[in-house]
């Protein structure tokens, strides 16, 4: 196997990027819970196959299918009301253990002192209300004002399943960090940040999987076509199948259509979100990896004065919620109208509450800033 660093000129800004490139399909070994090191840190990013883990849909097997669809229905709009582990379940007691971040701002606050906050952004449900059509999860203008004064204050990064490119066009803000595709497609600042560190970042450790990618949502795309309501969606490095919209009579005909095509490529793992399944290469790298290597490209790999915070919505922010844990520093906010099992510290119910909390981190960081005057 190869390794490289290289630099080459981006054509749209004229900034160099360093990208560090990854050839051949071997992939290195990685030890467990030790920060990335960055491009031009005297290291590389070390990466290895993943092996199936708990919240992995097994592809092969009949009895796995019926799984599948359980956890479908389970999530569709039809049974959220009706789920006993929803309905039933304490609140009280999820509020005692994630309680509101704006109920204990101050709390979060006093925390933080003398640390430099980083903050950690899903985008969909999180910075954008949950809709039908994933092509419309437009932010509000508001909202995109709020995330633009975050980053004038702080070091910001939006961490989305999202092909890059199209989270970039909804929150269109050129002075973030953006990690695409679970963090497997990640670009640091084109413009505008205070706090960026050197040449421009762009990591893809993923890239030998573009082709295959590529081919399963083609095929995704026309097996899917007899399902109504499904929608196929291409995010670079990973393929989304989204069945919001697909009655739950024909779940299972789903299932079996994405089934068809991922048993001929073994490569590939699946993997369930807010009313979609996802399709990605079998690599160790999620959100939490990319947190990680956010941090190390921001020089905070091993800073004790650091203090990182992930706000999302979904199963797969999970993994970074994780790595915040297992760090001591920091915490993550869950963004859920209903009690979940969490590795969140706190816990938000909707976009508009986002916003807020937001809002009140920019203007404490005003104030402190005058007060120092």
């Amino acid at each position: 196997m190869t390794k490289q660093n290289v630099i080459i000129p981006d054509a749209k800004s004229g900034i160099k990027m360093a990208i560090l490139a990854m050839t051949n399909s071997s992939i290195f070994s990685m030890a467990a819970r030790k920060p990335p090191p960055a491009p031009g840190c005297g290291g590389y990013i070390t990466i290895q196959r993943k092996k199936r883990r708990n919240n992995d849909l097994e592809i092969n097997g009949e009895a796995r299918i019926n799984a599948w669809v359980d956890s479908m229905k389970a999530s569709s709009p039809t049974h959220i009301k009706a789920t006993p582990s929803l309905v039933d379940h304490d609140p009280s007691s999820f509020i005692a253990r994630n309680p509101s971040a704006l109920d204990r701002f101050e709390q979060i606050i006093e925390a933080s002192m003398g640390k430099q906050i980083v903050m950690f952004l899903d985008y969909d449900g999180t910075l954008s209300p949950i809709v039908e059509d994933p092509d419309r999860a437009f932010m509000t203008k508001d909202m995109r004002k709020t995330v633009r004064n975050l980053a004038k204050c702080f070091p910001t990064a939006i961490v989305s399943g999202r092909c890059r490119d199209k989270v970039y066009n909804f929150v269109r803000l050129a002075e973030l960090y953006y990690a695409g595709s679970h963090g497997m497609d990640i670009k640091g600042p084109a413009k505008g940040s205070k706090y960026k560190k050197g040449s421009s970042v762009l990591f893809q450790p993923a890239s030998e999987f573009l082709p295959m990618i590529d081919q399963v949502y083609k095929q995704l795309v026309e097996k899917t076509k007899a399902t109504p309501g499904s929608k196929v969606e291409n995010n670079k490095f990973c393929v989304s199948v989204h069945f919001r919209c697909v009655d739950e009579k024909d779940l299972s005909e789903l299932a079996q259509q994405v089934k068809s095509v991922l048993k001929e490529y073994p490569k590939l793992r699946l993997t369930q979100g807010r009313k979609v399944l996802e399709i990605r290469p079998t690599i160790k790298w999620d959100k939490g990896k990319a947190l990680e290597f956010l941090l190390e490209s921001l020089g905070f790999a091993n800073c004790n004065n650091v203090f990182p915070v992930y706000i999302g919505d979904d199963r797969t922010d999970e993994d970074a919620f994780k790595i915040l844990r297992d760090r001591g520093q920091g915490f993550g906010i869950l963004v859920s109208k209903f009690p979940k099992e969490t590795s969140a510290s706190y816990s938000l119910q909707e976009p508009t509450e986002v916003m807020d909390f937001l809002q009140r981190l920019v203007q404490w960081k005003r104030l402190r800033g005058q007060s120092r005057v």
